[in-house]
């Protein structure tokens, strides 16, 4: 009974310790982010007030006598045009262009057109913003594939979006273009991904902002956990964390002092190590699952804190559909089993600390995807295009 009793106030004393890390690391994370709200805020505000009064040209004596008849009618919401472009077979194409044609604003001459020019990105998206409501012709030409051509009518605010775009291939022409594998692609959306920063300095490698972006190559799943464990933020975050429970005397068995520090450390970070490799890399390429966190950024607030957390459980396969997450949970358990390994004897409690691990790092995923969902995005560099229409 004795021995029951001890075992249980070491495991309260644990629990105890890691949430109040928890506690002290999320009121870091919350400070910072109000910290540059803040500054944002004051940044977007003081060039108003103190912006200097432009010059307007005189009105005509027509149009003066009309404005002391009537105000002058609001000016129309600007609106915006986007798709995804594919070919005879679905896949996506690049490097299409794509020309948005408008009549001339009114003083121009009759029949006179404005013409805008894009290219189609890596994934097949385009995007014209900015866009005068009104009557309007897409033009889609591109190497192998026959001219196409679509038109509409544009309202004002409207965020028109095609969502396929089917071209034909050209006859009597060879298609001899080298399109982007989807090993490519996938490459060149990793690329992107690698320089999401939150705040400037913070990395968001694990989040698509792409909603079907294409599957990562084992490569690229160690590629991306190799940069998130030997990121300078890491090794930082690890130091707080074992600063934290050292002032909490967390695995007495370490001791005090800076060997006890040391020691907290390097338990600290080959947590994080195992973790991050077995189950965002190692059983991801063997198992066919996506480790990313895909940001879903439409529907209402409830369905959005639902896809969150259950993101934390529920992964997409390299399939593209959604599957339990075998590799996150897993993979959580088998660094919680690893760290036994180096924990000291009398804080391992066997089991108990393998399932006590696996249950914090799901909490913690919980918690950083309702985070991604509602406050990273807008915080963070180097984020791609969204589609009209998203918040």
């Amino acid at each position: 009974m004795k021995g029951n009793s001890s075992r249980i106030l070491r495991s309260a004393k644990h629990w105890t310790s890691r949430l109040r890390a928890a506690k002290w690391l999320c009121a870091l994370w919350i400070a910072a982010f109000l910290l540059t709200h803040s500054l944002c805020l004051a940044q977007t505000q003081s060039p108003q007030s103190h912006a200097e009064p432009q010059a307007v040209p005189a009105p005509s004596a027509q149009q003066a006598q009309s404005s002391t008849n009537q105000a002058a009618p609001d000016q129309p919401l600007a609106a915006s045009i986007s798709g995804i472009i594919l070919d005879p077979d679905g896949a996506l194409v690049a490097n299409v262009k794509v020309t948005l044609s408008q009549p001339a604003a009114d003083g121009g001459s009759p029949g006179a057109v404005t013409k805008r020019d894009t290219l189609s990105g890596p994934d097949g998206d385009f995007v014209f913003a900015n866009v005068s409501p009104g009557p309007f012709q897409l033009s889609f030409t591109g190497a192998g594939f026959a001219p196409l051509e679509k038109s509409g009518d544009l309202h004002a605010g409207e965020n028109l979006v095609f969502s396929q775009i089917a071209l034909l291939v050209a006859r009597n022409e060879e298609d001899v273009e080298v399109r982007l594998t989807q090993q490519e692609v996938a490459q060149d959306q990793i690329k992107v991904e690698e320089k999401q920063r939150v705040l400037g300095f913070i990395p968001n490698y694990y989040v698509s902002y792409t909603p079907h972006a294409a599957p990562l190559t084992p490569r690229l799943k160690f590629q991306l956990a190799l940069k998130t464990v030997a990121n300078p933020y890491t090794f930082a975050i690890t130091g707080g964390v074992a600063g934290i429970e050292q002032a909490d005397d967390a695995f007495s068995g370490y001791g005090q002092g800076v060997q006890g520090y040391a020691k907290r450390y390097a338990a600290a970070y080959a947590d994080l190590v195992t973790g991050t490799f077995i189950g965002g890399a190692l059983l991801p390429s063997l198992l066919k699952q996506d480790p990313r966190f895909f940001y879903k950024g439409t529907g209402s607030v409830k369905s959005r804190i639902f896809y969150a957390l259950a993101m934390s459980v529920v992964c997409k396969g390299d399939n593209g559909h959604w599957q339990p997450d075998y590799s996150g949970i897993i993979g959580g358990l088998a660094a919680g089993g690893i760290s036994n390994l180096y924990y000291p004897v009398q804080n391992r409690n066997g089991a108990a600390l393998t399932f006590e691990n696996a249950l914090i790092g799901i909490a913690g995923s919980a918690a950083g995807n309702l985070l991604q969902e509602f406050v990273v995005r807008r915080f963070t560099r180097n984020v791609p295009p969204q589609d009209p229409g998203k918040p």
